[in-house]
């Protein structure tokens, strides 16, 4: 901003202009004075102005634009100049992470060569071993087994007696083992007990005596002769049901315990009874081979569902009494069931 004096306005402004270096349009133009002639050369004023240049603002956008385009390059060429050594770092980055995998892909691959190498060491060791062992064992002195044949199971009733197949120990001997090694040895004046009732007094005790060291509350153990080949033994008690256990199991381990006992000891069989376990197979049993005989008498030969222990045996004996001019056996399953065949006997 400038102060003009002059004679007149346009000169006043004309000094402006070309002081501010700019067209007098371009001006902002105050007036302090205007001038006057005055009166007979008396009271004359001069013009007084203060003026301004303006700025045009299109113009100055486009100037500030220019300078802004001009910093923004300067900054992208420097960006660029800033970004090249780090793009170079970055690919050097790239190729050392590179080279670093390859060299752990490399150490993995050459360990599990070595595992492999040392797995096909081991065993080829055990192959040796286990080939020494064998050869070892081929030049040791065989021991001398008894051969072992698979017999068919014959029912083990004798006189109506009623005892398991499965109860009777029918294993063979795998070593060379004799079962005068497990058996007692007893007086030669009990084994010669020949009367059945005065056996059976002596069984009575006995077995009296033993069942009185159980926890179960047995009333009474009677024996009797059930015929001149057979002893009946009868639990009597609060818990004489509970010898029977789920299934039979524990009546059949009572079974095979007492009539391993007085078999070896007096030659005789075995009638077990308790709760009336027994009699309560036999009815059951007999309803079931109602059936079994209409197959019979219609086809000539018939054969049983599979039986469980004291069942195979009542079976066999009601079978046996009602068809005895038929073949009439036990026949296990590979799982160790058992059955029963009935059939004809071939014309020899």
């Amino acid at each position: 901003m400038i102060k003009i004096e002059a004679v007149t306005l346009e000169a006043a402004y004309k000094d402006a202009a070309s002081k501010l270096e700019c067209s007098v349009t371009e001006l902002k133009i105050e007036v302090v004075q205007a001038p006057s002639k005055g009166i007979l050369g008396l009271f004359k004023k001069t013009a007084i102005i203060v003026a301004v240049r303006e700025v045009n603002v299109e113009n100055q956008s486009e100037s500030n634009k220019a300078k802004e385009q001009d910093k923004s390059e300067a900054l992208k060429q420097k960006d660029n100049e800033d970004s090249k050594p780090l793009k170079q770092d970055e690919k050097l980055q790239k190729k050392e992470t590179q080279k670093s995998v390859k060299k752990e892909s490399q150490k993995s691959k050459n360990t599990i060569k070595e595992k492999v190498q040392e797995q096909k060491s081991q065993k080829e060791s055990t192959v040796i071993k286990d080939d020494a062992k064998i050869n070892k064992q081929a030049n040791k002195p065989k021991k001398k087994f008894q051969a072992t044949k698979e017999k068919e199971e014959v029912p083990c009733i004798l006189n109506n007696t009623i005892m398991p197949a499965s109860f009777v120990s029918m294993q063979d001997d795998e070593d060379e083992y004799e079962v005068s090694n497990y058996l007692a040895d007893y007086d030669e004046d009990e084994a010669d007990i020949q009367n059945m009732s005065e056996m059976a007094k002596t069984v009575e005790k006995e077995i009296n005596d033993l069942f009185d060291l159980t926890c179960f509350n047995i009333e009474s153990i009677e024996v009797s002769a059930h015929d001149e080949n057979t002893l009946l033994i009868e639990f009597k008690g609060e818990d004489a049901a509970l010898l029977i256990g789920k299934e039979g199991y524990r009546y059949k381990a009572l079974s095979y315990m007492i009539f391993n006992w007085i078999n070896t000891k007096y030659q005789v069989q075995l009638r077990l009874e308790i709760a009336e376990f027994l009699k309560n197979q036999e009815e059951s049993i007999c309803k079931y081979l109602i059936g079994v005989c209409e197959n019979i008498d219609r086809d000539g030969r018939a054969q049983t569902k599979i039986l469980d222990g004291v069942l195979v045996q009542i079976a066999l004996n009601e079978l046996r009494n009602r068809y005895p001019d038929k073949y009439i056996v036990i026949r296990s399953t590979r799982d160790g069931l058992k059955y029963i065949i009935i059939n004809d006997y071939h014309a020899s």
